[in-house]
């Protein structure tokens, strides 16, 4: 029985040690296609495989990554669809660096996000629709960016959602009901969709624009 009991400890053991080494093995690849110039990503290194014991990394109580602080830390690259196997990511902070390309359609599979933060980037393309599979999601800022196309509908499944904000890309279409339904029936207490290129015009309620107050539908509208 006891032998039993040590054979399925070493298992676990081994298990958590494999998804360890997998999640090191994503972030050190997308490390390498970096540019880093201020070498935040130093302890990113394959010497110690573990990524629970690199900087800006955080694991929970069985080492597996919950989260990832790469705000405001000069990177320029991409981001990469691999990042969709950390699949206990629970913060993904990449805010206010030069990352560009598109947002992978893969981050749609991290159920158990809940703050998105891709904000002033360089990033471009269309912002996903299977960013609307993300159900735990809180927090949702891709402002500042150059995404194009429609504000898909689909983000109007994000009924945990209190802060959305698209502002300042080049957004095209209309805002979906969907998400409107957010703000009357939802969670939804920030919704920031001002400087597009939007069907009406959007008025922000002060200097600060982080709210919108009032959404005008009729591409003649005036501010």
């Amino acid at each position: 029985m006891v032998s039993r009991v040590l054979l399925c400890f070493l298992f676990a053991v081994a298990i958590a040690s494999v998804d360890c080494n997998l999640e090191g093995d994503i972030l050190y690849s997308w490390k390498t296609i970096l540019v880093d110039p201020n070498n935040v990503l130093a302890s990113w290194n394959l010497t110690f495989p573990n990524p629970c014991s690199w900087f800006h990394v955080t694991c929970n109580n069985e080492n597996i990554v919950t989260r990832l602080d790469l705000g405001n830390a000069g990177l320029s690259g991409p981001i990469i669809p691999a990042l969709a196997n950390l699949t206990n990511l629970q913060y993904l902070e990449l805010y206010q660096n030069k990352f560009n390309g598109s947002i992978p359609s893969e981050l749609g599979h991290l159920k158990d996000l809940v703050s998105l933060d891709l904000y002033w980037n360089q990033l471009s393309g269309s912002i996903p629709e299977t960013l609307g599979h993300l159900n735990s999601l809180r927090f949702l800022r891709v402002f500042r960016n150059n995404l194009t196309g429609p504000i898909p509908w689909s983000l109007g499944n994000l009924t945990s959602l209190q802060i959305l904000k698209l502002n300042k890309n080049r957004l095209t279409g209309v805002l979906p009901v969907e998400v409107i339904e957010l703000v009357r029936f939802g969670n939804l207490g920030v919704l920031d969709v001002s400087n597009n290129l939007l069907a009406g015009t959007v008025h922000p309620t002060n200097s600060t624009g982080f709210a919108v107050t009032k959404i005008i539908q009729d591409p003649k509208a005036r501010n």
